[in-house]
C-alpha cells in the first residue's frame, strides 16, 4: 500500500518558488533531493508510490513523488535520510495543515487529491485562500 510523506517547506512562500527551483535544477541537470535527519521505517510504502506533500504557508499545496530514499552521512557524522524526487511538482487541492517539526507519514486516503492538469489554485490571495480551505471550501 502507498504510503506518503507531509514535511513543511520552510523557507518557501508561493508555489512558483519552487516551480522556479525546480526549473533551475532540471536545467542544471543536478538530481533534486531534501536531506532530513530521520530515515522512514516504512520505506518499501513509501518507494511503492509515494511523494512527498509539501506545506507552504500553511496549506497543502504540492506534492512530489519520491524516487528514492538514502542514507547519507552528514559532515558531523550523524546519518541522514536523502529524499530523491522526480523533476516535477504536482499541485493538489489547497488543503490546511499545522507546523509541525520533521516530516510526517500521510495515508492515501488522507492526502489531498491532485488539481486536474492545467488547474491552478486560482487567482486569490494567499490569505483568502487560507480562509476558505479553513471553512472546507477549497
Amino acid at each position: 500500500m502507498t504510503l506518503h510523506l507531509i514535511k513543511l517547506c520552510v523557507g518557501v512562500s508561493e508555489i512558483e518558488e519552487m516551480q522556479s527551483w525546480v526549473k533551475l535544477a532540471r536545467g542544471a541537470k543536478e538530481e533534486l533531493d531534501h536531506v532530513t535527519r530521520m530515515f522512514p521505517r516504512r520505506t518499501d510504502e513509501v518507494l511503492d508510490g509515494g511523494s512527498l506533500y509539501w506545506v507552504i504557508r500553511g496549506l497543502i499545496l504540492c506534492r512530489q513523488p519520491i524516487a528514492d530514499l538514502q542514507e547519507v552521512v552528514g559532515a558531523d557524522g550523524i546519518q541522514r535520510c536523502r529524499i530523491v524526487f522526480e523533476p516535477k511538482i504536482i499541485l493538489v487541492r489547497p488543503t490546511p495543515r499545522r507546523a509541525f517539526q520533521g516530516w510526517r507519514y500521510l495515508l492515501a486516503e488522507d492526502a489531498p487529491a491532485d488539481l486536474p492538469r492545467g488547474e491552478k489554485p486560482g487567482d486569490m490571495s494567499d490569505s483568502m485562500r487560507r480562509e476558505l480551505a479553513a471553512l472546507g471550501l477549497l
